[in-house]
């Protein structure tokens, strides 16, 4: 090759090298990352920083729900119950001033329905207690047909959760294995497994919308309100179903719906079964659940509060009011603590504290990290019972039972909104005479035999302990008179 030629290919591969060079340098120090286009309102394409996709794992294949509905959805039963509701025998002065008493009985057979799901193969069900509560039988059906009569082993007014069984010999149902609650996610699928309409075994999907809502939809006094919330679709007929994550694992039973129509409207509600799992231990283990208590008033921590306490944020749970005598005082707590950890887990609302403490036992310890002044302080309490003592309470010894009824006292707030000086309240209704009479949960008794009663022992004094029963009186649940009057 001559000098000339030589010259012409050392330039070319000096341009080219000087080229890729710049390319390079280009590309690796100067070049930016181009930036994923999404569709923004009213379809016009908005960019989207790069680095905002690299902070989410994204999901890469789309969720299958066959399997976990596969699983499930044999083991949710149709949960069908009837009732015989009596009336009569209400007191009316101006009829009876003109005509003498009267005695008007009327009887009505009332059937209900929802859903349950089977925990184990030889039948224990559980479902809500609103659906069975006032139930004089029960029937399960599963999605295979089979049907079966039911006993009520236990309810929980508390948590809304009662506990079935089979009254045949089983020993093959299909049944659903606990899953985790404290492990899900906000955005996490779930799918809840019910008998909506009377539709049965229908299965829909939803998100976890939220954790630890408190709606006030129970009316027990010690209610325990921790639901968790998702977008999943229920309707009438869904109450005692199943949640369950992609797993197949029950996560929680479907309770409630907030709806301006009574139909789905976007948002539903499920007890978590860390919950759901203890008040069935107990029920199984005692008839009765062991509700552990702290012994105090407590309302969510706001804006305000936090301000005044020297707290971070508006998170934790302020102490309003102490029970004398209870497991708060006697461990040192006071008005106006916070409450922000039971054994170092964060406790942000009422009621994820409720769902916490839901998970002991009368005489367990546990310690409450404690925002006073300030600084954080801890406490070691020892939970107490409903009685204010730390043992086991029994189902058939809560004192408080007659006739089959389960009473509790009326404040002096009530009796001066009802204007009565004597009143007890039927806290749970089950079988026996009063049940019988048609007296309903929510009744107030104020006399009984002529004698006015305060507690469930004037009860059994005026009856003779429980003995002779010749008349009652009172008011129902809408503040109507009633007034029975019989013989023995």
């Amino acid at each position: 090759m001559n000098m000339k030629g030589r010259t012409i290919f050392w330039g070319v591969l000096l341009a080219f090298s000087g080229a890729f060079i710049a390319l390079f340098t280009y590309t690796r120090f100067f070049e930016k990352p181009v930036m994923p286009a999404v569709t923004g309102p009213n379809d016009n394409m908005v960019s989207m920083p790069a680095g905002v996709l690299t902070n989410f794992p994204m999901q890469q294949n789309p969720v299958d729900f066959t399997f976990a509905a596969g699983q499930t959805v044999n083991a949710v039963v149709h949960v069908k119950t009837r009732s015989v509701v009596t009336s009569g025998g209400y007191s009316n002065p101006l009829w009876e001033y003109f005509y003498g008493s009267q005695q008007r009985d009327q009887s009505r057979e009332v059937r209900g329905y929802g859903s349950g799901v089977i925990i184990s193969a030889d039948g224990y069900i559980i479902t809500n207690n609103h659906v069975i509560e006032s139930a004089d039988e029960v029937e399960v059906t599963l999605n295979d047909r089979r049907s079966y009569l039911a006993e009520i082993v236990g309810r929980d007014p508390s948590t809304d959760i009662a506990l079935l069984k089979v009254k045949e010999k089983v020993t093959d149902l299909p049944w659903i294995r606990y899953g985790n609650s404290d492990d899900l996610k906000l955005g996490e699928w779930v799918l809840a497994v019910g008998n909506p309409f009377n539709l049965t075994s229908t299965v829909t999907a939803g998100i976890v919308s939220a954790r630890g809502r408190s709606l006030g939809l129970l009316d027990d006094r010690y209610r325990i309100e921790s639901f968790i919330q998702t977008d999943a679709a229920l309707n009438m007929g869904n109450s005692g179903g199943a949640l369950v994550n992609t797993r197949a694992e029950l996560v929680g039973i479907t309770t409630a719906i907030i709806s301006p129509s009574g139909a789905y409207a976007g948002n539903s509600f499920a007890v978590p079964v860390t919950i759901v799992r203890k008040v069935v231990d107990d029920l199984k283990e005692f008839g009765a659940v062991q509700r552990a208590i702290i012994g105090v008033n407590i309302s969510d921590v706001t804006a305000e509060v936090a301000k005044e306490q020297k707290l971070p944020s508006a998170s934790g749970v302020l102490i309003t009011g102490i029970t004398p005598g209870g497991a708060a005082e006697e461990a040192g707590l006071k008005e106006n603590d916070v409450i922000v950890k039971v054994n170092s887990k964060i406790v942000a609302s009422t009621g994820e504290l409720q769902e916490e403490v839901g998970r002991f036992r009368p005489g367990d310890k546990v310690s409450l990290g404690v925002v006073r002044d300030g600084k954080e302080r801890s406490y070691n309490v020892t939970l107490r019972n409903l009685q204010g003592g730390t043992g086991v309470v029994e189902a058939s010894a809560t004192g408080n039972n007659v006739f089959g009824a389960t009473l509790e006292p009326l404040t002096a707030q009530e009796k001066r909104q009802l204007r009565i000086d004597s009143g007890v309240r039927v806290r749970e209704i089950g079988e026996g005479r009063l049940a019988d009479l048609g007296i309903r949960k929510g009744y107030i008794i104020t006399s009984v035999n002529g004698r006015k009663v305060s507690t469930a022992d004037d009860i059994r004094n005026a009856t003779s302990g429980e003995k002779s029963l010749t008349s009652i009186e009172g008011y129902q649940s809408n503040g109507t008179y009633f007034s029975f009057q019989f013989r023995n």
